[in-house]
Parts: structure tokens; C-alpha cells; sequence
């Protein structure tokens, strides 16, 4: 089967908005919402316990252990039903839509199938039991049965959808490829560029912006699955992501999976990687402004959709803004002033980069072009030109993430044309 996903829009599931629960559910959710919400990270956490005491393959060889220990994944998911649950019994209020598709791509760059929702329910279900006691009386449990079904019931469909465009059958995403090149972008940044097996179809294109996952099989026999942007433009068979070693801090563990590429993958070796999907994705067949926005490793994505500006679209203006910890370790700020030199100067396109620590001189070239502009301490957005019509891509960290969507909003910034991804969980959590 053809495995082409050309550059277009990714897909977004198809809602039907005149399915709703029945009036009996609705009234019972409406009633126990407060209920559920106040409670939902004992019941996040006694429903992943309950879930791997029987199911431990899926701790070991589906679910992020790092993410785990966190109690990050635990509080996406059982929010994310709660969150779906008050939007089906307040209509008015905002569309499911964007937080189904990231995650209906994010299961389908898993491999997740049908099957997999009924081992959820049943156990999603019997943690709210033992969490809110005897409050959960039949019809009530019919009740949020029924909306996790309704939800269940659109991924489902969606992700099918998904594996369809791509051209496999759902779940046959994972492929092999080879480490072609190898490159240390900082102290903590490595670059490996992808390429099929000798005698392989090529690895198919993508749509700038979109992630592939890369799974490992680590010394505890334990199979750990991560997503990483693809940081190049798609074409010639040739994948590129770029891998930021995550090291402990605090409480908070290394990264099993980054770690054990940067201390054990060379050029040669081959990687265990799926079809890329992923809805924060540049809108290829526009030609609006982009202004695109990130901070450390959220260059990734970003990077990716500006290759694509530099070779398919040189006549798209673009305006970057990038933030860092440090000028003398960061990690590809010299290709994206690179790439931003290169685009012709009646784009009026321009890079602005914001660094914590070092100055200008520490820039690759010392950012001698006049497009691009480098300042001290936290981004700012005051006196950066947003032209109204600009669709804009925000990647980064929770606090940058809150605090860009923030300054966006009092820039008068259209909220419908600002999209985001953080790399974790639930992003479709942050405060709006």
C-alpha cells in the first residue's frame, strides 16, 4: 500500500453535532460533574494503577514510564474525559474538535487500536467506582459510561480515518530506519537524519510541523515509545529529528528514551520510527503570513515549517521568534538564522531571538544580517510586527506557552489563528 502523506492539512475528526447523550445522561453528568472534576486525580491515578496491576505490557511497552512518574499522563487522560463531558452538556461552549484530532494523532503515531478503548473503560470506569463509593449508583455509571463512549466512538473513527490517509492498516505504523547522519547540535541536542533500509520504499513525506515516534527497546527488556518533531523539510526519503537529552531535576526523572539515544545511537544503527502524524502542521496551501514562535527544543517543529518556507514557499513572509537559556549552547539557532537569511528580502521576514544568558557575539556569524535582531532575558512581543492575517505556530514549554498566549491576546492577535503544541500530555489543559 502507498504510504504518501504528502504536505497538506492534516486531518480533523468529523463531529456529529447532533449526537448528544440522552436527556436522563446529560441531567446525571450535569448533576456529578462537580463531583468527578474534584476528584479526578485520585481517579486518574487509582485508574492507571488498576489498569497496569492487570495490564503491566502496556506500563512496559505503550505508556511513557517518565510521563508516568510525573503523574503527567495521569492527569491528561482522566481530564480529558472530564473535560469532553462538560462540553457535551454545555453545547454553547467551546468545539471538541482540536483536542480530539491532537489526540486522535497522538494515539495513531502509537499504533492504537479499537481494541485498546474497552481495556480503558473497563477500568476508567471502575476507578470512579471505588474513588466516589456508593455516589456512583447504576444509572450514574451508565451515565459516564456513556460519555466515554461517545468520545471513545469519535477517536475511534478518527484514528481509522488516520491510518487510512497514511495507507496501512490501524495500527501498522511502526517501520525501520536507518541513522544516515549524526549530529551534536549543543551539549544536550543531537540531530539524526533517517533514511529506509537499502532496498526499502523511501520514507514517505510529511507535513511540515508533524512528529514521528521513535521506539527503543531499553536494557530492562521494557519497550518505551517518544514522539519527536521532524525538523527538515519533507522530501527525498530523508527524515531529520532532533533529540534534546532530558536529564533528572529534582523529582523529576531522566528521559529513558532520549538518553539512551544520545548514549548509544550512531550512524549506521537502525531505529524502530512510525508514519508521522500530528495537527500542529504549517497550512501548505495558504500563502498568509506565518509568524512562527518557540523557546529551547520547541524549535524542532518550528524549524521544519521554515525549511519548507525557505524552498517551497520563498515568498511567504516569516517571522520568527525563538527564545533560549544561552547564546553559546543552544541548539539550532544557527539554521534558523541561516534559513532566514536565505529568504528574499521583499518577504520582509525576520528572526528575533531572546536569550537568558550570552549575547549577540555568541550567535553563529553574530547575526551580522539586519533581519535579524537578538535580545536579552524573556521574549516580548512589544514592537514585533503580528500582520492581522498571519496564522501563528507557538512551541514550547506550559510557562512559555501561557505567558506567549497571554501577550498574543493583548497584541489583539486573532485567537482562531493561533495554534500550539507542548511537548507533553495534555496541552489541551493549558489555561485559555
Amino acid at each position: 500500500m502507498a504510504e504518501d502523506v504528502s504536505a497538506a492539512r492534516p486531518l480533523q475528526p468529523r463531529l456529529d453535532t447532533a449526537r448528544r447523550l440522552s436527556p436522563e445522561h446529560e441531567e446525571i453528568v450535569r448533576a456529578t460533574l462537580p463531583a468527578v472534576g474534584a476528584n479526578i486525580a485520585e481517579i486518574a491515578a487509582t485508574f492507571y494503577r488498576r489498569m497496569f496491576a492487570a495490564r503491566p505490557e502496556l506500563l512496559a511497552d505503550t505508556f511513557n514510564r517518565g510521563n508516568q512518574a510525573q503523574g503527567a499522563q495521569q492527569k491528561a487522560l482522566a481530564a480529558s474525559v472530564a473535560s469532553y463531558a462538560t462540553i457535551l452538556v454545555a453545547p454553547e461552549g467551546p468545539s471538541p474538535s482540536e483536542m480530539l484530532g491532537r489526540i486522535g494523532h497522538k494515539h495513531a503515531s502509537l499504533g492504537i487500536v479499537e481494541d485498546q478503548y474497552g481495556i480503558v473503560h473497563e477500568h476508567l470506569m471502575a476507578a470512579i467506582g471505588e474513588v466516589l463509593g456508593e455516589a456512583v449508583t447504576e444509572p450514574v455509571a451508565a451515565a459516564w459510561s456513556a460519555v466515554y463512549w461517545h468520545m471513545a466512538e469519535t477517536l475511534i473513527s478518527f484514528e481509522k480515518d488516520l491510518y487510512a490517509a497514511a495507507g496501512v492498516e490501524p495500527g501498522d505504523v511502526f517501520r525501520e530506519a536507518v541513522v544516515a547522519t549524526r549530529v551534536e547540535e549543543s551539549s544536550d541536542v543531537a540531530s539524526f537524519e533517517l533514511i529506509s533500509p537499502a532496498g526499502g520504499a523511501p520514507l514517505p513525506d510529511f507535513v511540515p510541523g508533524q512528529y514521528v515516534t521513535v521506539g527503543v527497546r531499553l536494557p530492562d527488556g521494557a519497550r518505551q515509545l517518544r514522539q519527536y518533531s521532524l525538523s527538515d523539510v519533507p522530501g527525498g526519503g530523508r527524515w531529520r529529528i532532533s533529540v534534546r537529552r532530558v536529564d533528572a531535576v529534582d523529582a523529576d526523572p531522566r528521559g529513558e528514551v532520549s538518553t539512551w539515544l544520545h548514549e548509544n545511537v550512531a550512524v549506521g544503527d537502525r531505529l524502530q520510527v512510525t508514519l508521522p502524524f500530528g495537527d500542529l502542521a504549517l497550512d501548505t496551501d495558504s500563502d498568509a503570513p506565518v509568524v512562527l514562535v518557540s523557546a529551547g527544543i520547541g524549535a524542532t517543529p518550528i524549524l521544519g515549517m521554515l525549511r519548507y518556507l525557505a524552498v517551497h514557499q520563498r515568498g511567504r513572509r516569516a517571522i520568527v521568534l525563538h527564545a533560549d537559556a544561552d547564546a553559546r549552547d543552544a541548539a539550532l539557532v544557527d539554521e534558523l538564522a541561516r534559513t532566514v537569511a536565505g529568504l528574499p528580502p521583499c518577504t520582509n521576514s525576520q528572526l528575533d531571538l531572546w536569550f537568558a544568558a550570552g549575547s549577540a557575539e555568541h550567535v553563529p556569524g553574530g547575526a551580522p544580517d539586519p533581519r535579524i535582531t537578538v535580545h536579552e532575558g524573556r521574549m516580548a512581543l512589544a514592537g514585533v510586527p503580528l500582520p492581522e492575517d498571519a496564522e501563528i505556530y507557538l512551541c514550547g514549554g506550559s510557562g512559555f506557552l501561557k505567558d506567549l498566549r497571554d501577550q498574543l491576546r493583548a497584541a489583539g492577535a486573532d485567537e482562531e489563528r493561533v495554534h500550539f503544541e507542548l511537548f507533553s500530555p495534555n496541552d489541551w489543559l493549558l489555561p485559555a
